[in-house]
């Protein structure tokens, strides 16, 4: 399976708009900000035909240490989730 990371994403953004690597790269650090200040506030990021971003909670559960197999509790805790849209998961079906 191939990846496609950040860099890949500025150079594929850059060429096409005609912008420098360095301002896409901006470019992109803003919007990724912008999404994890979003989350952070406990709103939801909604991007039409993509997908919803959203902070999830993970309810506290009983859990087993591996070392001591002791029982322990662990806290309730804030993930960060991702719904895909239909129309994405109709694209990459």
């Amino acid at each position: 399976m191939e990846v496609i990371n950040k860099k890949d994403l500025m150079e594929v953004i850059a060429e096409k708009h005609n912008l420098t690597k360095k301002e896409t790269g901006e470019i992109i650090d803003l919007l990724f900000n912008t999404m994890a200040e979003a989350l952070k506030d406990g709103k939801r990021v909604d991007i039409t035909g993509f997908g919803k971003f959203e902070v999830k909670t993970r309810a506290s559960r009983s859990g087993i240490n591996p070392q001591t197999h002791e029982k322990i509790e662990i806290a309730e805790s804030k993930i960060p989730g991702f719904k895909a849209s239909k129309s994405l998961k109709d694209l990459v079906r």
